[in-house]
């Protein structure tokens, strides 16, 4: 039987579900929940030589490449390959061509595109291995990644009754944006929608969201005084343990600005969330990927 290793990112709907949908089509040995800044030390570990030989096959989802993190990544993906360890990479953040050719070239599959999320391009690349409620999940993840009406996304989410999907896909964002302190909840929660469990029956779903909620609604009072705007970008910093992600969109729609920032100061590095509205012309990713 093969040993497979599911690493993703922990911090919302597309992360989670991803590593639900990798786990649901192939029974994971391990999962893995992790942020960007402790992605690349996380997956480190797992090439040391005790564990590398264990593992066949190591899926990397969601995990946004960086100028400062794609040497690192490429020599730690190099030592897996080398050693027998299968690597599938899965993203739709913005890759330039230069790294995209490089990983390919050293082996590693990969499954990329700008254009759906993440959930729905493992939803689609996987479908034989997987039931056909996943496609909910996919669908709920391109919601909360503002990507429902991108072609295949689209397609899917006409599917569902919208307000249902709405309710479920809101209440696991604010689930998940809660629990971030909590990995072992996460992990949990990761296998219950393996198993194809809705959100509203994870037992004390509706109240963690509830409560989460009052929280990112005190926090938004609190900096609407202090949002700096400028002629194209508003930004505001945040203090709170809510995170940037649940912040920026509505610094965005307070604002009135193309584009919105909130950051936050995280273990002596900056935790920097960006969005942009339908008037904003540049793409945030090659942007924030060039600097």
């Amino acid at each position: 039987m093969s040993l497979i290793v599911c690493i993703s990112h922990k911090e919302d709907v597309d992360g989670i579900v991803s590593a639900a949908l990798i786990n649901a089509a192939f029974n994971a040995k391990a999962i893995i929940l992790v942020d960007y800044p402790n992605f690349i030390s996380s997956l480190g570990r797992l090439s040391s030589p005790d564990l590398l030989p264990k593992f066949d096959q190591i899926f990397v989802s969601y995990l946004g490449l960086s100028k400062k993190n794609e040497g690192q990544f490429m020599d730690i993906v190099g030592k897996m390959i080398s050693n027998g360890t299968k690597v599938v990479y899965i993203d739709h953040l913005y890759l330039d061509r230069e790294t995209i050719l490089s990983l390919k070239k050293m082996g590693v599959l990969l499954i990329h595109s700008v254009e759906e999320c993440t959930s729905v391009q493992i939803y689609i690349k996987f479908k034989r291995n997987l039931e056909l409620q996943s496609a909910f999940f996919a669908a709920a993840a391109s919601l909360t990644d503002y990507m429902e009406n991108k072609p295949i996304a689209s397609s899917i989410v006409s599917r569902f009754d919208r307000q249902f999907m709405m309710l479920e896909s809101t209440v696991l964002s604010y689930m998940i944006s809660a629990k971030q302190n909590d990995d072992e909840f996460l992990v949990e929660l990761v296998k219950s929608l393996s198993a194809m469990k809705y959100p509203h029956n994870i037992d004390g779903g509706f109240s963690i969201a509830e409560r989460y909620a009052k929280e990112v609604s005190d926090v938004v009072r609190k900096i609407e005084g202090s949002i700096i705007k400028t002629d194209h970008i508003a930004y505001a910093q945040s203090s709170s343990t809510v995170s940037t992600s649940s912040i920026v969109n509505f610094v965005l729609g307070i604002s009135e600005r193309p584009v919105a920032m909130v950051y936050e100061l995280k273990d002596n590095s900056y935790i920097i969330s960006i969005r942009g509205s339908d008037s904003c012309k540049v793409h945030l990713g090659k942007v924030s990927k060039s600097n």
